[in-house]
């Protein structure tokens, strides 16, 4: 796979990336991972050491054979499992590292960053505990096509639309998941805007007045033209003014629109409950609300903006495939921890050197 190239002859190319051997040092004492050279050398071998057992398939045995055969270290399975559990404060500031210089700068026109969260299984979830995830809070950023923030959480910590920190002047694309007025406001507050799917009863519409809105009856009265840009209002729970927004609707073509009164009537059926008129109306549309004005942003750049959106989803699959990032081994945090952000360094440094990876499909193919 593309990462074992990085692991072993594009190696160099790795340390050089991650600011070079004494940077590698002083951040591995600073942390801990690397106290003093007794097996492992250099804070450069640990690292080495760390990401192919990490990345590969052979498990802490074979991986404590493979170190020796290569000459790289001399150690046992066991000290490789203590050596790992030391990493994982290294390995968040390295990943830290990584999405700094990375950082967009754009030089024209307006940074787009598209948020969403991925998920990978914990090891041993059954029973109880079979919802037990590790969830990956990303944002991927335009037009530079890089995720330019991870974050690592297990299940309990939601996906929230200001976990991830605004940068003034960008336009945050979401799914309905992060419709969440108090932080919407947090978004604007820090001069940013945002582009947000919503359903029919995602929140209390109201108007200038504070009147409850009728989303579906806006709909319906919208059916001929297919489309709808107003103001509209959002109650917020904790007591402060409503927060104003900007409605865009948009009729789906008909295929589509088939395809989402289906979905919605299997979920229905499989949830045990009867289908509401509401939702298959609202079914015919794609929802949006955003903080851009009209004068600067049209109806149909709205619609527009929010089609990228499905970009991080190419990201995930398309990194997943080169890195083969799936479920820690074993159920110790310890350990489980630096092994997946060992995958998403490896992301941050394999994004660079893409395209020039024979085994790795070009990004305008993946589109």
């Amino acid at each position: 796979m593309a990462h074992e190239s990085l692991v072993n002859k594009d190696w160099a190319r790795v340390v050089a990336r991650l600011g070079g051997a004494e940077a590698l040092n002083i951040s591995a004492r600073k942390t801990k991972a690397f106290v003093r050279p007794r097996e492992i050398s250099n804070a450069v071998d640990l690292l080495r050491l760390i990401l192919a057992y990490c990345l590969g398939e052979k498990g802490l045995r074979l991986t404590a054979a493979w170190a020796t055969s290569v000459g790289l270290v001399d150690i046992s399975n066991v000290a490789l499992l203590y050596r790992l559990r030391q990493c994982g404060d290294w390995l968040a500031i390295l990943v830290e590292q990584a999405l700094a210089d990375a950082a967009p700068k754009a030089s024209r026109g307006r940074l787009i960053r598209i948020v969403d969260a991925t998920t990978v299984p914990k090891a041993g979830t059954s029973g109880r505990n079979k919802n037990a995830v590790w969830r990956i809070h990303s944002a991927f950023d335009l037009p530079q096509e890089r995720f330019g923030h991870f974050e690592l959480t297990d299940q309990r910590a939601g996906e929230t639309l200001d976990r991830i920190p605004a940068v003034a002047g960008e336009i945050r694309l979401a799914d309905r998941a992060y419709l969440q007025p108090e932080r919407m406001a947090h978004l604007v507050d820090a001069d940013a805007d945002f582009v947000i799917r919503a359903g029919w009863k995602s929140a209390r519409w109201l108007d200038a007045e504070g009147n409850l809105v009728d989303l579906t009856a806006e709909l319906r009265n919208a059916s001929a033209r297919g489309l709808i840009d107003r103001p509209i209002w959002i109650k917020r729970k904790s007591g402060a003014p409503p927060l104003a927004v900007r409605l865009v609707a948009a009729k789906k073509p008909a295929q589509a629109a088939a395809a989402a009164r289906r979905k919605a009537r299997r979920t229905a059926q499989k949830g045990g409950h009867q289908l509401s008129r509401q939702t298959l109306d609202a079914a015919d549309w794609v929802i949006l609300v955003t903080s851009l004005r009209p004068e600067d942003f049209t109806t149909a750049d709205i619609l527009a903006l929010y089609r990228l959106r499905w970009r991080i989803e190419l990201g995930f699959k398309r990194l997943k495939s080169l890195i083969g990032l799936k479920g820690p081994p074993g159920t110790d945090e310890r350990s489980a921890r630096p092994h997946i952000l060992a995958h998403l360094l490896i992301i941050l440094l394999l994004e660079p050197l893409v395209d020039e990876l024979e085994d790795s499909p070009r990004l305008a193919d993946a589109a």
